[in-house]
């Protein structure tokens, strides 16, 4: 296997962290600097460590955030900057809106909206109230709404017009709880929607005198669904005190410095987009770029290049798109400041990691972790040499485990490496999620012998690299052999002519599943039983024929969540003709063109 192997000259600025071993040896969660110091003792909140805080010391008249308006167009990329001190005033002068409004501590709100100020103003207001905030995706239908927000029982929604219009005034009379609509973007509240108010003359009703409200690290600050395969979405419970492994995780994994131009390429209505497209920059005082459109590869190209991005955080999906596009794209433009590029949502495959450095010249860090940890668990950091294919190695402060399930419900923790089993956790760590709401049963299963079950299931190298295999439900069992779809997907994707592959266990009466791939091919290539011969060939030489696809059916899109992770389960669900479960989180969802058997 190939190693990426770094050197001085790869580290354009000395990393947070150089030395692996004896950081993690040294490492204490008490150690880690008190960012809610200015509260008194006992305070820790959010809004104060990323607003009040920079705003009062050198970070103030820093840019902190950097829109990107969703009508710029590759040629004229039309910015709007909020400082520090700018974005402190305004979220202060929500955290009064709130209180005008009766909302306090504890109470619920939802944002749906896109990446507009008003989202991040709303966000950080909230926070600082002690309001419990929900980010949900603009692109969820009123049916995931109505669900969503009758799980949480909110007291308010924060919208748009169109949105509000489109889809939560038809189902407002199932929203009981709901007290508050309120509307960022219109200059006047709709005369016949009781309950809806403008979010502009409420904020020109009140001053940004707004003292913090006193929270703890132990109350709840975020909630994020998450959906499962089956069963209603499962809203995770984050508390204040998550903040510590957002700053840490932004020191070592993402390497954020003072002076850097940060780019989260994921919508805050993803976990990642609120923890590292909010929260972390925000906490380490760096400019984070926000763009309000939707994917364009020139765009993206242009936004890297023109905005000087320093550290870029994005999803597989995305880069994978950008390998669509072309090399040639890409080589129009210059990324001069671009020093780190790391990626998560699901398995990167060696293939993209290899494409980053010939293609944008740096390697992609890939990094793991889940709604449920609310933070990076293990990463390949900039200092570490790059086993590509790997998730990476667990950060200081983080205990990880490959554990196998003995007969008699207790855990086995496995030490030899490269064996496979299910990745558990150590808790402990402090943005690790407090419980399901109203969900308490379904926690609990989360748990067993005083680790933390993470329903993946991995292998662990001797250098102590852990390697993705795939979810405890996705892997195949086929002729006595257990195949995670991970390696079938790589294998598939590393051929010229494959721009995704899915795959899925099928029933078989007589080796128990085959291995049946879904396969979207690039732009310039034939989707025809002669590249199906071609394809099944590669695999079989690659993985051998126990492990290669039996059958590959051609796809025009397969089906994402809208944080980029390929669904297996609803491709499983759609081949045996089973119950697709929840579907609210699908944002790919082309149906199938071509059928190779």
């Amino acid at each position: 296997m190939q190693v990426i192997r770094k050197t001085t000259a790869d580290l354009r600025v000395p990393p947070h962290l150089s030395d692996y071993a004896r950081t993690r040896a040294n490492f204490k969660w008490s150690d880690v600097p008190n960012l809610c110091e200015g509260m008194g003792p006992g305070g820790c909140n959010i809004g104060y460590a990323c607003l009040d805080r920079q705003a009062s010391g050198p970070a103030a008249d820093r840019v902190a955030l950097r829109f990107i308006g969703d009508g710029s167009t590759t040629a004229e990329l039309n910015a709007h900057d909020m400082s520090y001190r700018e974005l402190a005033q305004c979220a202060s002068r929500f955290t009064n809106v709130l209180r005008s409004l009766g909302i306090g501590k504890g109470d619920r709100i939802f944002t749906i909206m896109g990446r507009a100020p008003e989202l991040y103003i709303t966000m950080m207001g909230a926070l600082r109230n002690g309001t419990v905030v929900s980010p949900l995706f603009a692109a969820f239908g009123p049916e995931p709404i109505a669900t969503r927000v009758n799980i949480a029982e909110p007291v308010a929604l924060v919208t748009t017009a169109a949105i509000y219009q489109r889809k939560i005034a038809k189902i407002r009379d199932q929203l009981p709880s709901v007290r508050h609509v309120i509307l960022v973007d219109q200059d006047a509240a709709p005369g016949d929607a009781a309950g809806t108010v403008n979010y502009r003359q409420l904020m020109a009703g009140v001053d940004d005198d707004a003292p913090i409200e006193p929270t703890t690290a132990t109350d709840p600050a975020l909630l994020h669904f998450t959906s499962g395969t089956t069963g209603t979405p499962k809203g995770a419970i984050h508390v204040h005190g998550a903040l510590s492994m957002h700053y840490i995780t932004g020191l070592y994994a993402l390497d954020l410095h003072a002076d850097d131009v940060y780019w989260c390429t994921a919508d805050p209505g993803w976990v990642t987009g609120t923890s590292y497209g909010v929260i972390a920059p925000l906490l380490h005082g760096v400019t984070a770029v926000v763009d309000e459109a939707e994917f364009d590869a020139e765009r993206w190209y242009r936004i890297l290049a023109d905005e000087s991005v320093t550290v870029w955080y994005t999803a597989p999906t995305a880069i994978r798109m950008l390998i669509k596009a072309g090399a040639e794209l890409a080589q129009r433009y210059e990324f001069p400041a671009l020093r780190f590029i790391a990626s998560v949502g699901e398995p990167l495959n060696p293939e993209a990691v290899w494409w980053g450095k010939k293609v944008l010249g740096l390697p992609i860090h890939d990094n793991w972790w889940q709604t449920e940890t609310g933070g990076i668990m293990i990463a390949n950091t900039p200092a570490f040499d790059i086993k590509p294919g790997s998730m990476g190695r667990p950060l200081p402060g983080v205990d990880a485990y490959v554990v196998r399930h003995a007969e008699n419900g207790r855990l086995t923790v496995i030490e030899e490496p490269d064996v496979e089993g299910e990745l558990a956790l150590k808790p402990g760590w402090p943005s690790m999620f407090r419980g399901y709401l109203h969900q308490e049963d379904r926690y609990q299963k989360c748990f067993a012998d005083g680790l933390y079950l993470t329903g993946d299931l991995v292998k662990r190298d001797a250098d102590g690299y852990f390697w993705f295999v795939g979810r405890a439900d996705d892997v195949i069992k086929s002729a006595g052999h257990l195949i995670g779809p991970f390696e079938v997907e790589s294998a598939l994707t590393d051929h010229p002519a494959v721009a995704e592959a899915a795959v899925i266990g099928k029933p078989d009466p007589t080796v128990g599943e085959i291995v049946k791939a879904f396969v979207t091919v690039k732009d310039g290539f034939t989707a025809d039983d002669d590249l199906r011969l071609e394809l099944l060939a590669h695999a079989r030489k690659r993985l051998g024929a126990a492990v290669a696809p039996k059958e590959i059916e051609f796809a025009d899109a397969l089906p994402h969540t809208r944080s980029g992770k390929i669904m297996r389960r609803l491709l499983r669900a759609r081949e045996l003709g089973l119950p697709q479960g929840d579907t609210s989180t699908v944002e790919t969802d082309t149906p199938i063109r071509e059928t190779s058997a």
